[in-house]
């Protein structure tokens, strides 16, 4: 097996024809990875992810090609998977105003280029989910692009498929997580291109690390949510004064540590209801 890639939270393997993707514990936060893993985190982001691709077959098939068949010592947080050529572009869908969503709403009373009515506060419910893009950063920080940008990068088919494929992802994945009671303010996904010209969906979906899950019976709009997601250990970071956001990220305290395994595990246990072991 030949190392192919390493990042931020996955290392990615070549076997034959396949990939294999090993989800890691290491976190990052503001593009820094910290040097302290969350414990059962890879697994976690690996398990959720496949629950997620089962349920979401019939709107994109996945890179899925097998959960067992990887060596023992990733059995639980690695997947074997498609060789695909992945799109530029982070594929973004937003249900609620939160994060770099609220700046440029309080700056442009939009999102992306699209226009959105007045009196919106922080956590506020979108009239309807909208699609904001980014790019796809090597190093640094993701920026903000607009659905034409999306279209100059891979083409009107392409791009309308894949907006209409994201905005239905994330809308399964809202309805199926109300159900549990928790909000998905938003959520991002990757898509790559198989051999064979068709469009998979692909890497993680729907999980802590590439969404934003609230508990719905805590959500008060106007102010910052309690979350189940790496959020809170953004915010934790924050509170860092001597911390400028570039490498070396700071240490993370046991506490905090065990408070983020926690909302992992508790997201994903709501979600699917399954006991986490």
């Amino acid at each position: 097996m030949e190392p192919v890639h390493s990042g931020k939270v996955r290392d990615v393997y070549a076997d034959g024809d396949d990939l294999v993707l090993v989800a890691s514990d290491r976190v990052s936060v503001y593009d820094v990875v910290l040097p302290t893993p969350i414990p059962d985190k890879g697994r976690v982001l690996t398990q959720l992810s496949l629950w997620w691709f089962e349920r979401l077959a019939d709107i994109m098939p996945n890179h899925v090609v097998s959960a067992s068949d990887v060596p023992a010592e990733w059995a639980g947080r690695a997947i074997r998977c498609r060789r695909l050529e992945m799109m530029p572009v982070e594929f973004v869908a937003r249900g609620y105003l939160a994060g770099s969503a609220l700046a440029e709403y309080r700056k442009h009373k939009s999102l992306s280029g699209n226009p959105l009515p007045g009196g919106l506060v922080e956590a506020s419910r979108l009239p309807e989910p909208v699609f904001t893009p980014t790019t796809k950063a090597a190093e640094g920080h993701d920026e903000p692009i607009t659905y034409d940008d999306v279209v100059g990068l891979i083409g009107a088919e392409t791009a309308e498929r894949l907006r209409d494929a994201t905005l239905r992802i994330y809308s399964r994945g809202a309805e199926l997580a109300a159900e549990r009671g928790i909000v998905i303010a938003d959520t991002k996904v990757e898509f790559g291109r198989a051999p064979d010209g068709t469009l998979v969906l692909a890497d993680e979906v729907l999980t802590p690390d590439s969404s934003r899950f609230w508990p719905a019976d805590q959500w008060r709009p106007g102010r910052p949510q309690n979350s189940l997601d790496k959020q809170f250990l953004r915010d934790w970071s924050s509170t860092i004064a001597e911390w400028d956001r570039t490498p070396p990220g700071p240490e993370v305290p046991e506490d905090i540590v065990e408070a983020t395994r926690a909302r992992y595990v508790e997201c994903y246990e709501r979600i699917t209801g399954r006991r986490w072991r």
